[in-house]
């Protein structure tokens, strides 16, 4: 115990890693708080609209496709610590090829992701015993949304690239100009053009590629202008691949696992009936309005946690995961008060539906308790995604399923109340192992990547 209180007086103290630190987290954060604020003003607009199942189809039609989205977010994750490692090494030409590995990836797992999702979105839909209001507009609204999905995986792996090479700015660039001008192009469309549901879809689709855009024109000034022959070169020797795809294959599966917890308490909502998935999408928003915030810190410590490892320094890893830990904890903190506090005014802020207002007053309680678990689960994947330790990260998580699953299925009676008390044991199952994985954090310095 002694120990772990030294280790916190030496990070706390020690002014440059602090430094880099906030240069990192500042701008991520501010970037990161712009995302779940469009899903707020998606709900905000639409559920201005006079139907709950207008809103409920942004829920349910936004749930589908962020799935995709975010089910793909190993792109990101794995550019940004393969990156950071290697700025740490100084190594420009791996800085190179990890960003032109990984869009070349984009362009397959969008295509793949197409072929997935087109035949099976109606069938999704049917499953989900939507109303057919609900169901027709959830599908039109999908449909549009895939027409951004090369974009949006795209920043995913902008971002990452940008974050790897500690540039937190060119990544907050491309981001706020994203979420922007889908906050603006979301209003006037809906509002000012009566295009309704479609119109919040194709806002978002303009917003994806405008960031995309801006995104390629940042990274286009830091990457390795080398000849692309060596590239193809490079290219030709799977075990150029190999370390790359066998990380974003284990955070693929990690995150399959994760969306499909997500897209359970959707499912089970929508069960429930239209102002039950909806009021479930708000006091999500909340998780997403405290996640993004807290996944800055995180990010950075993914960045700082590469260029550790890049230079084997095991003191520099040390105080960045004990300042993330502290800063992440207090922000919860906050997040929880607020929560508690405000939680009638946050829900009244994103719709004025009164069936959907009177649910979402039952459940505030879920909403207050979430940041306080969940905390430990973002630092704690911050720490792995900047090792590229994505085996560990896999195994935790399909074990935080595989323990939950049976206890959800057993607390079904209690209708949202046991889904929600389901979610908040998965968060508390997923942080544990985490943890209990990341005691054997010195021997990351001395084990390669598998």
């Amino acid at each position: 115990m002694q120990r772990f209180y030294v280790m916190l007086a030496d990070a706390w103290r020690h002014a440059d890693t602090r430094q880099r630190l906030f240069a990192l987290a500042i701008p991520m954060i501010l970037s990161n708080l712009s995302v779940p604020l469009v899903a707020l003003v998606d709900s905000a607009v639409v559920g201005r609209l006079p139907h709950a199942y207008q809103l409920g189809a942004v829920a349910v039609g936004g749930s589908i496709y962020t799935m995709l989205v975010w089910t793909c977010g190993f792109l990101r994750m794995g550019s940004t610590g393969f990156a950071a490692q290697a700025a740490g090494r100084n190594d420009q030409q791996a800085l190179r090829y990890v960003l032109l590995q990984s869009l070349l990836l984009v362009i397959v797992l969008s295509a793949l992701c197409l072929a997935l999702i087109l035949p099976l979105l109606p069938h999704v839909l049917a499953w989900m015993e939507t109303s057919g209001d609900l169901q027709t507009l959830a599908e039109r609204y999908v449909l549009i949304r895939l027409y951004g999905l090369p974009a949006a995986l795209m920043m995913h792996v902008l971002a990452g690239w940008l974050l790897g090479l500690q540039n937190a700015r060119a990544a907050l660039w491309m981001l706020l100009l994203a979420n922007l001008v889908n906050i603006v192009l979301d209003i006037y469309f809906v509002f000012g053009l009566h295009w309704g549901v479609a119109g919040a879809a194709r806002a978002s689709v303009i917003a994806e590629w405008s960031g995309a855009l801006l995104g390629l024109a940042l990274a286009w000034r830091y990457v390795d202008k080398g000849p692309l022959l060596n590239f193809v070169q490079y290219l030709l020797h799977w075990a150029n691949w190999r370390p790359l795809l066998a990380v974003n294959r284990d955070i693929l599966i990690r995150s399959l696992a994760l969306q499909a917890v997500f897209f359970t308490v959707t499912f089970q909502g929508a069960r429930l009936g239209d102002s039950t998935v909806a009021a479930n999408a708000l006091l999500l928003n909340g998780l997403l309005l405290c996640a993004y915030a807290l996944d800055g810190l995180a990010h950075a410590l993914e960045a700082l946690t590469g260029h550790a490892l890049g230079q084997q320094d095991p003191r520099a890893l040390q105080r960045a995961l004990c300042l993330v830990s502290i800063y992440s904890l207090g922000a919860s903190c906050v997040f929880a008060l607020l929560f508690w506090w405000f939680g009638d005014l946050f829900i009244a802020l994103q719709t004025n539906i009164a069936s959907v207002q009177e649910t979402a007053a039952h459940y505030l309680i879920y909403m207050a308790l979430l940041p306080l678990i969940a905390v430990w689960s973002y630092v704690l994947d911050g720490l792995f995604i900047g090792a590229t330790r994505a085996r560990e990260m896999r195994n935790s998580m399909l074990l935080a399923v595989l323990v939950c699953a049976p206890i959800a299925w057993v607390l079904q009676g209690y209708g949202n109340h046991g889904l929600w008390i389901s979610f908040l044991l998965f968060m508390v199952l997923r942080a544990g192992f985490l943890g209990f994985t990341a005691r054997h954090l010195s021997s990351w310095f001395h084990t390669p990547v598998r």
